[in-house]
């Protein structure tokens, strides 16, 4: 097994990363076993993902065990500190970034960690945040001229976003954060999400992974570990234009939704406008501030166009 993983680690040009093919990352920890049952990764699934049991045990059981090993390295480290410093600073939380496209599974990815990795005895608390709360109101993006450019960096008070990071980091006994409804399309007045001390945070968006700029903290410099959920743009377009026509056919039905109209409109009519969004505001959004971040990720998850993954990249050490 190390023979093979090292014969993939010759690239023909340098890379910070071995890429390993799905087999041969499926057989590094094969004494974990899968702890979800099919109920739970229902779910657990997100709209038009296909994952199956078989795709948990392949990818994300090893996945969940590497990251454990890096918590538990960086426990240790904190413990080693500690002595040479003389004091006995609590442990603050490992934090992960989990960023990628759009429609291209993060969520998902994203909720069957925190899952998995709950289920290791070292780290039994693990809270999960998305970046949709700290997007401003629709009426700020209004105000600012950017409403069509939602997702998009600018779009995000990340003032807050950090604030909010940090204060988790440092120990902070509670931590606020806004709470963001796909059905309203809008920050919800008056909800909040708590989180209180965790052993592992996971913090999923798409532009988690960017580097500061002007000399100031970047999110990114809070991070532990770094995922980048990978896809060819094309087929990530075709997966968001099916989960918008799974929405026509489901939530969007609900009144309460931002977008009802268009579940009472033509389904090709819908589509087109879905085809549309990706192209001038998914697409641009992709190739301009998401897609040159996964090269700073700790580990890609890359997926072919069945959503499942072929291969990981992890960075070197």
């Amino acid at each position: 097994m190390a023979s093979d993983i090292a014969a993939q680690a010759k690239p023909a040009h340098p890379t910070p990363f071995v890429e390993i093919d799905r087999a041969a990352w499926a057989a590094l920890a094969p004494v974990a076993k899968n702890p979800l049952t099919e109920n739970e990764l229902v779910q657990l699934r997100g709209l038009g993902d296909r994952l199956d049991l078989q795709e948990v045990s392949d990818v994300y059981v090893p996945l969940s065990r590497l990251v454990n090993l890096y918590a538990s390295g960086a426990s240790d480290l904190h413990r080693r500190t500690s002595d040479f410093l003389g004091e006995r600073a609590r442990r603050t939380p490992f934090v992960i970034g989990v960023a990628g496209s759009v429609a291209v599974g993060k969520s998902t990815v994203s909720r069957l960690l925190r899952e998995l990795l709950s289920r290791w005895s070292d780290t039994p608390r693990v809270e999960l945040i998305t970046t949709d709360g700290f997007l401003y109101p629709n009426a700020e993006l209004e105000r600012r001229g950017i409403m069509d450019r939602k997702g998009f960096p600018e779009s995000y008070d990340r003032r807050s976003l950090l604030k909010f990071v940090t204060n988790v980091k440092s120990g902070a006994g509670e931590v606020r954060a806004p709470f963001y409804s796909h059905i309203e399309y809008d920050i919800v007045k008056d909800a909040e999400v708590v989180v209180r001390q965790p052993d592992i945070l996971i913090v999923e968006g798409l532009n988690v992974l960017q580097p500061a700029t002007g000399g100031r903290l970047a999110l990114s410099d809070l991070f532990d570990f770094t995922i980048y959920v990978d896809a060819r743009t094309h087929d990530i377009e075709n997966w968001f234009v099916e989960r918008f026509r799974k929405l026509r056919e489901g939530a969007f039905s609900d009144r309460a939704s931002f977008f009802h109209r268009f579940s009472e409109i033509p389904e090709e009519t819908a589509l087109g406008f879905a085809h549309d969004v990706w192209r001038t505001v998914n697409e641009p959004n992709l190739r301009e501030n998401v897609m040159p971040t996964r090269s700073r990720a700790t580990l890609v998850l890359r997926k072919g166009a069945d959503h499942k993954v072929s291969s990981v990249l992890l960075r070197k050490i």
